[in-house]
């Protein structure tokens, strides 16, 4: 309940105060800097340390990336057919393909299946962060300005430039040389700034002048990301026989909502972020219903 009503909080009072000019037009650009330099690390280092690594768990990491791959097949047929820019098409491949696995994700499987399984729900954050920070980039590359630029090594200094893929790595490295325990206070405060500041600078830049035009966009992406993603991955679990909470939790997070952060890289790679926004609030009040139709859809086939 806390979670709906700081989303609501968050989204209108970037909306008042940029309708207001209380503050300055490109604010946003400062919040999503924080974001992706401090906040989304510090994510890493909350979570990574703390994974269990084990063989069941290799189903939440392939359905993230399923979700993903499936996003760029699909937003190349659709955007294709469409005559779209490739602007558009990586735009929506970003708004489609990842998930909002932590913040809301996290309190609906502890509210639903209980804390004990979100264990399994960090595997499906985490490895969604290690997708974005490299399907992800190159989806934005080839969309961007520089999308002629598209040469491996030109790919690679991008990726190992963005921040949040730097924080994945680093976590993943210190951890088995150091214990970071004394460090959680520290990265769970840090942590805790992501979804409040980039719910916060959504509302920012959500414009809805000419949002009609913009409804094949915004209802395609939404049909991929809170109906055939999570499709998808039970069609998935039902075929290699994964069965019980692994194959529960890693469908419910890939029926969330599309991931707030990916405003900031779409921000940050100049793609379309009134699109992009514009599909992060209309999923985020969609996909609360829809979430619970397929809670009632996995306790029928498990």
């Amino acid at each position: 309940m806390i979670n709906s009503v700081l989303i609501v909080v968050c989204i209108v009072s970037g909306m008042v105060f940029k309708t207001t000019k209380t503050i300055h037009p490109d604010a946003h650009k400062g919040i999503n800097t924080w974001i992706l330099y401090i906040a989304l690390p510090a994510v890493s280092f909350k979570y990574l340390p703390k994974v269990e690594w084990s063989r069941e768990m290799l189903f939440p990491m392939l359905s993230t990336v399923f979700i993903a791959l499936g996003s760029w097949l699909f937003m190349l047929g659709y955007c294709k057919y469409k005559s779209y820019s490739e602007r558009s098409r990586s735009t929506l491949e970003l708004t489609s393909g990842y998930s909002n696995t932590s913040f809301l994700g996290f309190p609906i499987i502890s509210a639903l299946y209980g804390e004990h399984l979100l264990s399994i729900a960090i595997i499906c954050d985490q490895t969604m962060f290690l997708v974005l920070s490299t399907l992800g980039i190159i989806a934005a590359l080839r969309g961007g300005s520089q999308s002629g630029n598209l040469k491996a090594g030109f790919i690679l200094k991008r990726l190992f430039s963005f921040p949040p893929f730097l924080g994945c790595i680093a976590a993943l490295l210190m951890a088995q040389f150091f214990n970071l325990d004394f460090a959680e206070p520290f990265f769970d405060k840090l942590a805790a700034t992501v979804a409040p500041l980039a719910l916060f600078s959504v509302g920012l830049q959500l414009k809805f002048n000419g949002w009609r035009k913009l409804i094949p966009q915004i209802s395609t992406s939404m049909f991929y990301k809170l109906l055939l993603a999570p499709a998808m991955v039970l069609g998935l679990a039902l075929f290699f026989g994964i069965k019980g909470e692994v194959a529960k939790v890693s469908i419910l997070e890939a029926a969330m909502p599309t991931l707030i952060s990916s405003s900031i890289v779409v921000e940050q790679f100049k793609l379309n972020t009134k699109l992009t926004n514009l599909i992060i609030g209309m999923s985020i009040m969609v996909g609360l219903f829809t979430v619970l139709l397929w809670f009632v859809a996995i306790e029928y086939f498990f």
